[in-house]
């Protein structure tokens, strides 16, 4: 879409591999990258000191796992708290002035249809998620009369590389095939949804690419699903 781009990533390894795929996938793009885990204010201001500015933000670190309620400890409720919700403020703390300075900016945080549609065996993960559309709406609201914007996207289940691992291992303990147990996770995990499959990365990132387009200029403020209809609702 022309803009320049860059990735972050926990490693330089993490990040020289994603820049060689991203290269690969848009020889002619402008690519680069900075190293620093989000999940901690240490690797926030290291990537605040590479890129100063920015002026489209997409937050969109985030970590998921299934767990009973009662198996999951403080410890753990804290790690997705500083990585699927604190990230996204620090981050925000720091290149929303910028923006707004610059009377021009998006700001999108990649929540989930776990924020509304808050799935049993996972609590934990869906209150990041409800986390991240609450600080949205917040932010979304001082930014009234100028031109930024600040809105959430919902992606329901999406066949990115985690859930691949994950669906091939249920697979495999229950005797299932791999395309048997993704037609299990609709029928028993997710039955209202009216895709009744996962979503492929593109179609969450077509999202997206709208929300930090100029296009969704009267877009704010918003939580924008694309969760294939699971969640029941029309607003």
């Amino acid at each position: 879409m022309g803009a320049a781009v860059t990735l972050h990533g926990r490693t330089e390894e993490s990040v020289a591999a994603a820049l060689s795929k991203a290269r690969r996938a848009a020889p002619d793009a402008t690519i680069a990258g900075v190293a620093g885990d989000v999940a901690t204010a240490e690797g926030c201001d290291a990537i605040a000191a590479a890129l100063p500015e920015v002026d489209v933000l997409v937050n969109n670190a985030g970590i998921y796992a299934a767990g009973e309620f009662g198996d999951v400890t403080d410890a753990e409720w804290e790690t997705y708290f500083q990585t699927n919700v604190m990230s996204g403020v620090r981050l925000a703390r720091r290149y929303l002035p910028g923006m707004i300075a610059r009377d021009w900016g998006r700001m999108v945080f990649v929540s989930s249809e776990s924020g509304v549609f808050i799935p049993p065996e996972m609590i934990h993960y869906g209150f990041s998620k409800a986390g991240q559309l609450a600080v949205s709406r917040g932010l979304a609201e001082t930014t009234a009369g100028t031109g930024v914007t600040v809105n959430s996207v919902l992606p329901g289940p999406t066949w990115v590389e985690t859930n691949a691992e994950r669906v091939a291992r249920r697979a495999a303990d229950a005797g299932r095939t791999l395309a048997e147990a993704k037609e299990d996770v609709f029928r028993d995990r997710r039955p209202s949804s009216l895709l009744r499959r996962y979503a492929e990365p593109e179609e969450v990132a077509n999202l997206i690419c709208y929300a930090c387009s100029p296009a969704s200029s009267a877009t704010n403020g918003a939580a924008l699903r694309v969760d294939g209809g699971i969640v029941r609702t029309y607003i």
